[in-house]
């Protein structure tokens, strides 16, 4: 067995571990990256990229009017063609042969744990000062009776299906869950989605109200606060039995309850490393209990977004690589649900901002009628929330048209703890639906400045005297 020594170990080959990665071989650092399956990781092959890819295909679809069956299983045909178009377009920039150009060691093949500063992987022995465990997650798929008999997808599984399903049922009324639901209606599938508690539970309760309700509109029935007890079936033939007896048929099921971290193969124990259901228990410096080892991403269970992994990254190289303190935050990272309309987020929602802040909480409203741009193009569906603490944003919601584009200046407001005169000073193009950051900003002010007696009591003393 050949043995390795190197400066950093990165064990996931996903948006993390990629990042890490690059930054540190550049930097001057020797790198080996480990990756078992595929480069890129879920994003790039099972998640953001095809999922939003599937979307772009359903909305044009969408845009052109129904058809007739044929035609849409031709549409259907076409859109995933789409889908792995987008993800060949991407991948070189992921690739083994890219990040051996950088100067990375790459090994493709799982890594396990034999000792607290070292790992084996295709028969080779790793020892390296410090290790990144950027494995990513999984699909979770629950224990419920009968469904690991039957025919079902996940997000890794569903787009490599061919065939239009003539009635799709989801199990979990989440971002992803939601997501597929609406781009397999668009595209001519009979969907109902069954969820356990409430569609959208994570997100404001008002503007999750705006998206499902959109989301009914256009056919997709949406069952909540639905235990499923029982599966059953074959494809083209699904049974769903949820609490109370109710019984839903369909052709095809996806499962998309949530996501598990992917830590089976580690050998974690024989590296002194702590973890549970959750993932690797991190710090807030995102190291774990071998301070040798970080942990970053979905396995570091502090979120699952590709955006949240790249910032970790940023984070340990600093620490790794300069020997700066750094600590990750949380307070700052932003998600958006991809539907029509899109909703965003950034910080807390406004019930965890009022559990949090209680009366020094403010929470401004803007719809989107009021904003001109969404008048013109007919698109004045949704609003934003913003949440302000002593004359700064903590959080915002924006649920409309480009919600997830919208959110980003308040990202930036959120993450360097600005104030809001400095989004109100800010002079934005007209019109654009950007305004409803400003605008927000002003209805703080607006108050401030025209129901204040002693505001008006100055401005009159000054007109009397100004020469």
């Amino acid at each position: 067995m050949s043995r390795i020594k190197t400066d950093i170990c990165v064990i996931g080959g996903g948006s993390g571990g990629l990042s890490v990665a690059a930054g540190a071989v550049q930097m001057g650092a020797r790198v080996v990256l480990i990756e078992g399956h595929k480069m890129g990781g879920d994003c790039l092959n099972y998640g953001c990229v095809p999922s939003k890819a599937l979307l772009a295909a359903a909305r044009d679809a969408h845009a052109a009017g129904p058809v007739d069956a044929d035609a849409a299983r031709a549409r259907y045909t076409a859109a995933q063609a789409r889908v792995q178009a987008a993800i060949a377009a991407i991948a070189p920039h992921d690739s083994v042969e890219r990040f051996q150009g950088l100067g990375v060691q790459v090994i493709e093949a799982y890594a396990h744990f034999v000792g607290p500063d070292t790992v084996e992987a295709a028969g080779q022995t790793i020892q390296a000062r410090r290790f990144v465990i950027a494995t990513g997650s999984s699909p979770l798929v629950p224990p419920i009776p009968g469904l690991t008999e039957t025919p079902h997808f996940t997000n890794e599984t569903l787009f490599d299906n061919p065939d239009l399903p003539g009635h799709l049922l989801v199990i979990g009324g989440g971002p992803i869950g939601l997501e597929m639901a609406l781009a397999h209606r668009r595209l001519g599938a009979r969907v109902t989605v069954i969820e356990g508690a409430r569609a959208l539970g994570r997100d404001d309760a008002d503007a999750a109200e705006v998206v499902l309700s959109h989301l009914r509109g256009e056919g997709i029935e949406i069952i909540e606060g639905a235990q499923v007890e029982k599966v059953s079936g074959r494809k083209g033939a699904i049974e769903l039995q949820v609490a109370g007896g109710t019984v839903f048929h369909g052709t095809h099921l996806l499962v998309a309850v949530g996501r598990k971290p992917n830590i089976e193969r580690l050998n974690l124990d024989a590296a002194g490393i702590v973890h549970d259901r959750t993932g690797v228990r991190v710090g807030d410096d995102l190291r774990t209990s071998n301070r040798r080892v970080h942990a970053i991403g979905d396995v570091a269970g502090r979120g699952q977004f590709t955006h949240l992994a790249g910032y970790h990254a940023g984070v340990i190289i600093r620490s790794m690589l300069f020997g700066l303190p750094a600590k990750a935050r949380a307070d700052h990272i932003p998600r958006v649900t991809y539907t029509a309309p899109e909703l965003a987020q950034v910080g807390p929602t406004e019930a965890e901002a009022r559990h949090k802040y209680g009366g020094r909480l403010e929470v401004l409203r803007v719809d989107m009628a009021q904003i001109d741009r969404a008048q013109a193009e007919g698109r004045t569906e949704g609003f934003l929330k913003l949440l302000v603490v002593s004359g700064r944003p903590v959080g915002a919601t924006i649920v409309g048209a480009h919600a997830g584009e919208l959110i980003a200046p308040l990202c930036v407001a959120v993450s360097a703890r600005m104030k809001l005169s400095a989004l109100a000073g800010t002079v934005l193009p007209y019109p654009t639906l950007a305004e409803i950051g400003k605008r927000g900003a002003g209805a703080y002010f607006s108050p401030r400045l025209f129901d204040n007696p002693m505001v008006k009591r100055v401005v009159r003393l000054v007109q009397r005297f100004m020469p």
